[in-house]
């Protein structure tokens, strides 16, 4: 890969607020329990190497974002985060820029966007996440790990795949995208006791997504979390990107969309209505969570402003939410 610019930082690399040449406190606090943390790490670059690479796409008809990319563990030692060592526990994930896919380099800026916006914006719960830089200037993800609970211990934790059964085995290289979004809503009833209020935070994702080009938001993107009281719920968000950016995919990752093809029709906007009616969201609810959707551009564009992807994919990220917005807004 070829050197990189070390990018002249003038907004938090967290939050995206402006003014800050380094992390902010607010997101020293969350991502680092208040620890001063440089946004460079100790390490001169690595990536996800071509053979890698290679082996993964030939497995796969369908290219997934998450999947090109590498990804570390990571601990905060005092002051620093560094690569676990052997018998170490890492509590961070680093998602690194990948090879051989379009705009890669800009991949960690525009999950971490993305993130951004869903948490700030929202209200949508995320894997606590900020940019963090390796010493040539090479951007990277640094995700925080929300499987463990406060005194360390590990938590359950289920992808949706897993839950519905679907595997290589049982429905092929591309499992994870099949069937439709309605199939998660139905497994969820089934095991999570707070059904209603957790069908609500997804049907508010599966919105968030489609009004941010997440194409590759496939079941292996959704998974439960095992709560203090030993039941489960719906995990924060991850994975959020706007796909498009790097992959040409399609409106919905799931092969049959929102909903089963044989009630599948109609515009955008009367898809997700149809969809709230048979998870159980009123239609009250659910034009309420729509117009919430639809609202605060404003706080979108700057946020899409303070990222950090260049000019140009600025404008074609905003773009292609307007676009989005658009469509969903139309009766």
């Amino acid at each position: 890969m070829s050197e990189i610019n070390f990018p002249l930082i003038a907004n938090c690399p967290g939050t995206l607020a402006s003014g800050f040449s380094s992390y902010s406190n607010s997101c020293l606090k969350e991502m680092f329990n208040g620890k001063t943390v440089s946004h460079m790490l100790q390490y001169q670059e690595f990536s996800l190497g071509e053979r890698q690479y290679s082996k993964f796409h030939d497995t796969q008809k369908r290219v997934s974002v998450s999947g090109v990319q590498e990804k570390f563990s990571l601990l905060l030692d005092k002051k620093q985060i560094r690569l676990i060592n052997d018998a170490e526990t890492g509590t961070y994930i680093l998602k690194t820029v990948p090879e051989k896919i379009k705009n890669a380099s800009f991949m960690p800026a525009n999950e971490h966007l993305t993130m951004q916006i869903a948490r700030q914006v929202f209200d949508i719960e995320t894997a606590a996440n900020c940019m963090i830089f390796f010493a040539k200037g090479a951007p990277a993800l640094l995700v925080k790990r929300f499987d463990f609970s406060s005194n360390f211990k590990k938590l359950a934790m289920e992808d949706m795949a897993s839950i519905l059964g679907k595997t290589p085995q049982t429905h092929g290289s591309d499992y994870k995208y099949n069937g439709n979004y309605l199939e998660i809503f139905e497994a969820l009833k089934k095991i999570i006791p707070a059904y209603k209020i957790e069908s609500i935070k997804l049907y508010k994702l599966l919105l968030f997504n489609y009004l941010f080009s997440n194409g590759d938001a496939h079941l292996k993107n959704f998974s439960i979390l095992e709560t203090a009281l030993g039941d489960f719920r719906l995990s924060p968000a991850y994975d959020l990107l706007n796909s498009r950016i790097h992959i040409d995919d399609f409106d919905f990752a799931m092969e049959e969309g929102l909903l089963p093809k044989n009630i599948a029709k109609g515009k955008v906007k009367n898809l997700f209505l149809k969809l709230a009616d048979l998870v159980g969201i009123s239609n009250k609810k659910a034009t309420e969570i729509l117009l919430f959707m639809c609202s605060n551009s404003e706080k979108v564009e700057k946020l899409i402003g303070n990222s950090f992807l260049s000019d140009k994919l600025k404008r074609n990220y905003l773009q292609a939410y307007q676009s989005r917005l658009k469509k969903l807004m139309k009766e």
